[in-house]
């Protein structure tokens, strides 16, 4: 990587242009329906600026892989229904007004349409994979929205819990984030027909991107403004969110700032001075950096992942891709 320029996706979204012309084919064919309602509200989301990181990241798994077939194509578009579909959910249960600097689709839609249309992507995602015709995929992306759900349940269930230990934290970011990653990048080496090294390998690569990636989110969500994060600055906070960055400064605080912080994950502290000082503590405790160096040390597990595959274009972008998302927050 050129050292006098900061990483980007700029190489992996080259690596697999052609590719994703063909998945965003499939993605505009499959969210259509007679239901005026369904293609208008999906079409909010799907076309609001996403990176389409995990569709992308099935695409670079499987040029790693030298595969140069077109099965891949069904399934990225898959995931990215997946993947949509829980945010449609998320931005419900969160009450979010804002994603990728938009308003959200239960904004403007509410909350009921959202939900079902959620749902009606989820099963578009199911029929993709089916059309695609490997059990093993099938398994692969099928247990993912199992565990994305069950990382969901597990978060609302911790909500406001200042006492959420940190090995829960991540039990719940590895679910909600980092399988559907690991999914992405996995199925790949099942259409090139690879041996499950190589499953294991992308498996590990894309889980430990799709941790670093998380904590880099929850670090930025209080260290920088609602442009750099499309989404409004300090919703964590004002949602009650416990992330890494509030378990670390919780449990470095004095008497007085755990009470702060108990006060405010309960939900008594949601003011803009208050997310000032929520800020102020996470930077004097060193919890924003060292939720980076975490994401840093996980971003590391994921290149190392992918150390045993031959040198290529695909592997250099996929290594730039994880500096680009430790990066982020810079």
């Amino acid at each position: 990587m050129n050292p006098s320029r900061p990483p980007s996706l700029d190489a992996m979204l080259g690596l697999v242009a052609s590719d994703m012309n063909a998945v965003n084919q499939v993605i505009l064919a499959r969210m259509q329906s007679e239901i005026p309602l369904i293609p208008e509200l999906a079409g909010h989301l799907i076309a609001g600026g996403g990176k389409r990181m995990r569709p992308m990241l099935t695409l670079a798994s499987a040029r790693l892989l030298d595969y140069t077939g077109s099965r891949h194509h069904k399934l990225a578009a898959a995931v990215e229904f997946i993947h949509t579909a829980t945010l449609l959910h998320d931005d419900v249960v969160d009450g979010s007004g804002m994603r990728r600097g938009r308003r959200t689709a239960n904004i403007i839609w509410g909350n009921p349409a959202s939900v079902l249309v959620g749902d009606f992507l989820f099963s578009r995602s199911f029929e993709l994979m089916v059309e695609e015709g490997s059990l093993k995929v099938l398994r692969i992306l099928s247990n993912a929205s199992a565990v994305i759900a069950e990382g969901e349940v597990n978060q609302l269930t911790a909500q406001r819990r200042i006492d959420l230990g940190e090995d829960r934290y991540l039990e719940i970011i590895g679910a909600k984030t980092a399988a559907l990653f690991a999914a992405a990048c996995r199925i790949a080496a099942v259409v090139a027909e690879r041996d499950e090294t190589a499953e294991l390998a992308l498996d590990s690569y894309g889980r430990n991107l799709g941790i670093a990636f998380q904590l880099v989110d929850d670090a930025i969500d209080y260290a920088s403004d609602g442009a750099t994060m499309g989404k409004d600055a300090g919703d964590d906070f004002r949602d009650g969110k416990v992330t890494l960055p509030v378990i670390l400064a919780y449990a470095r605080g004095s008497e007085s700032e755990k009470a702060f912080w108990r006060e405010a994950i309960a939900g008594h502290r949601v003011s803009d001075e208050d997310l000032a000082h929520a800020t102020q503590l996470l930077r004097d405790s060193g919890a924003i950096a060292d939720t980076m160096a975490r994401a840093r040390l996980y971003g590391q597990r994921a290149i190392d992942a992918i150390g045993g595959f031959h040198a290529s274009a695909a592997k250099a972008a996929m290594v730039e891709a994880v500096e680009f998302a430790v990066a982020r927050a810079y």
